[in-house]
Parts: C-alpha cells; sequence; structure tokens
C-alpha cells in the first residue's frame, strides 16, 4: 500500500476529502518524526512504538573493491510492533 493508497482509505473510512485526509496523515508523520529528533518516543498502545538507536561506528567492506572503509556511528529511527498489531496480523 502507498501512502496516496492509505490517504484515499483514510477518505473512505472517515468520510474526509482526500486533502483532508493527507493532511491528517502528514500531521502525524511530522509529529512522530519532531518527537524522535528531540528524543522522545512514540508510543500507540496497541499498534507499536517509535524509537531513536544508537548505531556504533564501525568498520565495513567496500563490496566493489573490497576495500575497508569506517562507517560513522549514528542514530537510526526504530519500530517495534505492539501486541495487538503482531496478532491482528498473524491471524
Amino acid at each position: 500500500m502507498t501512502k496516496i493508497e492509505l490517504i484515499e482509505r483514510i477518505s473512505k473510512e472517515v468520510s474526509l476529502s482526500k486533502a483532508d485526509a493527507g493532511r491528517a496523515l502528514n500531521t502525524m508523520i511530522d509529529s512522530i518524526v519532531k518527537a524522535l529528533k528531540k528524543g522522545d518516543k512514540v508510543a500507540l498502545v496497541g499498534f507499536g512504538s517509535f524509537s531513536v538507536s544508537k548505531r556504533k561506528a564501525r568498520t565495513g567492506r567496500n563490496p566493489q573493491t573490497g576495500a575497508t572503509i569506517k562507517i560513522a556511528a549514528r542514530k537510526v529511527p526504530k519500530f517495534s510492533a505492539g501486541k495487538g498489531f503482531k496478532d491482528a496480523v498473524k491471524k
């Protein structure tokens, strides 16, 4: 499912215009991103939680040349599915 398909589904389910559904979805995504940038965790009970995880610096290999390269430490977004979400997908 693409973002446009999701907007269409929200529009039909909640009887909103596609523009309003798109703004609502974009606002939700922007809010999650802003919270993660601040270092906060976003928990949606029954669905899952979004958090930021830290990756350590490490060495890797360039697959074309085989040369060793240094990969810098970084922060990456992480999603953990909640029990309700896991159970819904399982069935």
